[in-house]
């Protein structure tokens, strides 16, 4: 299986969205229709259930003539007391926090949020299954910023430390390949 990542374009809202459903803006709608204009074919697309990556995975899909899987496992990192709210929001009063989550997010789980190995665990699990759905095909996953984090770090032999330094704008369109290992790698 070929896996093709696509973040959703700009939202409504800043901050840390989460599990928050926003709607994307009209840049945000052109962002994703000028990443995948030159791109493809795909066999399947997948797409995380938040309006953000569905609503662009449905008017793709009438396009392409595919229905849309949606996979609940492929949403975002849920940040609990801390959704909605912008760093520097959360640095006016919980700064020691913030600095512990971006220096070690598995080691530090937001208020009331979802720790960071548990959000891998069903990402990865997602993945999995998708590539034993889909042996041989190529897959677009319309999905969020920190599901493609974990993916591309992991694909670069990050340390989990540094997840959170992985950059990926909105609109970002990155592959990835079984490696030799049976670890997924980046591709072209």
């Amino acid at each position: 299986m070929i896996l093709d990542l696509l973040r959703h374009g700009e939202t409504a809202h800043g901050g840390l969205r989460g599990s928050l459903d926003d709607v994307l803006t009209d840049k945000g709608w052109a962002q994703m229709r000028n990443a995948v204009a030159e791109a493809g074919p795909w066999q399947v697309l997948v797409s995380s259930p938040l309006q953000r990556c569905a609503r662009f995975a449905d008017e793709l899909g009438a396009r392409l003539n595919l229905p849309v899987q949606l996979e609940p496992a492929l949403q975002e990192l849920h940040f609990g007391d801390w959704e909605g709210r912008s760093a520097a929001q959360i640095m006016e009063h919980q700064a020691d926090a913030l600095g512990r989550f971006w220096a070690d997010p598995y080691g530090f789980t937001p208020p009331n949020g979802e720790p960071v190995a548990a959000f891998a665990e069903r990402v990865l699990a997602a993945v999995e299954r998708l590539s034993r759905q889909h042996v041989g095909k190529r897959v677009l996953v319309i999905t969020h910023g920190g599901v493609m984090r974990l993916l591309l770090a992991r694909a670069r032999g990050l340390p989990r430390a540094q997840l959170l330094q992985v950059e990926v704008g909105h609109a970002a369109l990155m592959r990835l390949v079984p490696g030799e290992d049976g670890h997924w790698v980046e591709g072209r």
